[in-house]
């Protein structure tokens, strides 16, 4: 693999993504919201990780600036970032398939949302989460710059920091007792660790 091929396989996953992410987020603008957490801190997270994961890789291989901060590219990080990059994409998919009409955009409840407990939600709780630490840690090895790799990580740090707890209070309020047992028998990002 050479750098070139790094960059456009890592190309290829944000078209993936997108492909992945439109036919729910066009169904979410129908779906009937009863309570809406959107903020100035939710605002952030999603600027944050649209700056991370999108804007500043894009223009370090279109534009391929900052040379300055480019480092060696090593094949074989390159090909292990695919791995995780395809492994990302999948994750990605299955947590919208799971969630199916509960899913959105920024943290909303929906008029008849379940809490859903199936699918990869058996083994983490916030597995979307966990496809964008993959994507992070996929954007660091494919692309060899230290700005990309710090953006991306940075992105995913602010997601964590910024929304997790909040979603968890907010499924706490909603569901109780029930959300209480699922957090006890369930982690957060990697399954059995974290």
């Amino acid at each position: 693999m050479t750098k070139g091929v790094a960059d456009l396989f890592w190309l290829v996953g944000m078209i993936g993504w997108y492909v992945i992410r439109y036919p729910y987020q066009r169904k979410a603008r129908k779906a009937d919201v009863s309570r809406s957490f959107v903020d100035w801190r939710e605002r952030i997270v999603l600027v944050g990780l649209s700056l991370g994961l999108f804007a500043v890789p894009v223009l370090i291989v279109a534009a391929g600036h900052p040379k300055s901060l480019d480092r060696p590219f090593i094949p074989t990080l390159g090909w292990l970032g695919l791995i995780f990059d395809c492994a990302a994409l999948w994750l990605f998919y299955r947590s919208h398939v799971d969630l199916g009409r509960n899913w959105s955009v920024t943290l909303k409840v929906r008029t008849s949302h379940t809490l859903v407990k199936t699918g990869v939600y058996r083994y983490v709780r916030h597995p979307m989460y966990s496809s964008f630490l993959l994507l992070a840690l996929a954007q660091a090895m494919l692309l060899s710059n230290w700005l990309a790799d710090a953006a991306g990580l940075l992105a995913v740090g602010l997601l964590f920091a910024g929304r997790m707890l909040r979603e968890e209070h907010m499924m706490l309020d909603l569901f109780g007792e029930d959300y209480r047992s699922y957090m006890s028998g369930t982690r957060r990002i990697v399954p059995w660790l974290l």
